[in-house]
């Protein structure tokens, strides 16, 4: 049988008391009584205590809201603090996925800037910050955001140096930074020298703090190739790849070594291996398209770049260099037209960048469309109105003559003009301006300078037969 409550059985103690009661009764002549007197219980009391404590619990957990609506409380708070790491974990999600910079979206520099306002003075973190910086320059078209892209770099690794100077990564990555802007931004000669002196003592430090840091070694060897030291760079390349053959990084750098040495099998196969440990990073393929290309192997060529676009595509970025290099592959292949058709697109990707209508004007010349590349060099060297530009439709700020690269625009231009000038449409006036702008910046170069001469020569022919236009 089963009892809803159990009898509670008399132990000694209670026993003994209920004799000293009994005998305190009988000696005091006080009559012994064994009746058990309780109180009613007032049901009624119950019942209302019952129901306002039920009520508090039922308030406790309600919150009454100005518009009418009740809202829990103690909830969490709906949109509660993120820790760093998550940022972190966020950061190289998108660095492996291949989305460094994407300025229509977020990308890993913008979770590694919200893990650095979680933790400022992390200086690990700032300074990783600071190496995709300096990697998503390469993404970048004009110089001008080059320039600003390398000077964010530079500030962040010093920030992170300050913080922990004796960290052999940031260190290592302070070398990385300083290289990149030495070869890609310098100004001058000078400034490319110190900043390839300063890049080569922060790489030496990482290594004397951790003989070991691939990173290090590797960075070092990209140091020592800019200072044209081939063999150095050579043992140091294939040295960091020993010590961390399971980074992105030194098998880049190796591959750019192999690649200066002309061993360009070899390039790939190093450009290979780290686009097999981080996949998705576009420059990876635009690299060993770059090199097939120099190979004569065309065919490969537009294969790795085409996996770029592929990659953007994917990630719904649109990035206007792997057309471009599409476009230089079919130069090269004499397919003029469809090298024009990559450059147009381009174009329409990144309409307000001058280097990219430079780019555009070159291919129109090599093809011997001059009409054509008047206007679209016009946009690259002096700039056009929205009028003006026949293939991008908006305005465009010309470059300044800063870089080889742009001075082979104005030489472009220069020649188109002095080549379409005759009789009645004499162009020479402004050949000979660009020419001289030339001349004055670059008269030094050879090649430029042979550039200038043999079109000043047309322009004398055609004065000298028209002294009278």
């Amino acid at each position: 049988m089963i009892y809803s409550q159990v009898t509670r059985l008399p132990v000694l103690g209670d026993i003994l008391k209920g004799k000293h009661q009994f005998m305190d009764q009988y000696l005091s002549g006080k009559r012994p009584s064994f009746s058990n007197k309780r109180k009613k219980i007032n049901f009624t009391l119950v019942l209302i205590l019952s129901g306002m404590i039920i009520a508090g619990l039922w308030f406790a957990n309600e919150v009454y809201k100005p518009d009418g609506k009740f809202e829990p409380l103690f909830l969490a708070t709906p949109t509660a603090t993120r820790i760093a790491n998550s940022y972190l974990q966020e950061a190289q999600a998108y660095f492996d996925a291949g989305k460094i910079y994407d300025p229509n979206d977020r990308d890993a520099i913008d979770a590694y800037r919200d893990a650095l306002e979680q933790n400022p003075k992390d200086a690990e973190t700032r300074a990783e910050l600071a190496r995709i910086l300096t990697y998503s320059s390469s993404l970048l078209s004009t110089h001008e955001e080059r320039v600003a892209r390398l000077s964010d770099a530079r500030q962040e690794i010093a920030q992170a140096v300050e913080d922990a100077p004796d960290s052999s990564n940031v260190q290592a990555i302070r070398a990385l930074v300083l290289d990149w802007s030495a070869t890609s931004v310098a100004t001058s000669q000078e400034e490319r020298q110190d900043w390839l002196a300063e890049a080569e003592q922060a790489a030496t430090l990482a290594i004397n703090l951790d003989p070991n840091n691939g990173l290090a070694l590797a960075f070092y060897a990209e140091v020592l190739l800019d200072q044209n030291q081939l063999g150095q760079a050579r043992e140091h390349a294939q040295l960091a790849v020993e010590q961390a053959s399971e980074l992105m990084d030194t098998h880049r750098v190796y591959g750019t070594v192999m690649e200066t040495y002309g061993e360009y099998r070899f390039a790939i196969e190093e450009y290979k291996k780290a686009a097999a440990i981080t996949p998705n990073l576009t420059f990876l393929y635009i690299r060993i398209g770059v090199v097939y290309r120099a190979l004569k192997v065309y065919e490969k060529a537009l294969e790795y770049f085409d996996m770029a676009v592929t990659i953007n595509q994917t990630n719904g970025v649109q990035d206007p260099l792997p057309y471009i290099a599409i476009a230089k592959t079919y130069v090269r292949d004499g397919e003029f037209f469809v090298a024009a058709l990559n450059a147009e697109k381009a174009v329409e990707f990144d309409p307000y960048n001058a280097n990219t209508y430079g780019q555009l004007g070159d291919i129109y010349v090599r093809s011997r469309n001059y009409e054509g590349a008047v206007p679209v060099l016009k946009c690259a060297v002096e700039g056009c109105t929205a009028a003006e530009n026949e293939v991008g439709g908006v305005a465009v700020e010309g470059l300044d003559l800063i870089n080889v690269e742009v001075a082979y625009y104005y030489a472009r231009y220069g020649s188109v003009l002095a080549a379409l000038s005759r009789p009645g449409q004499n162009y020479c006036p402004h050949a000979l301006e660009i020419l001289g702008r030339l001349e004055d910046v670059y008269g030094e170069d050879p090649t430029l300078m042979s550039i200038v001469a043999e079109n000043e020569a047309i322009c004398s022919l055609l004065i000298e037969s028209n002294p009278n236009p």
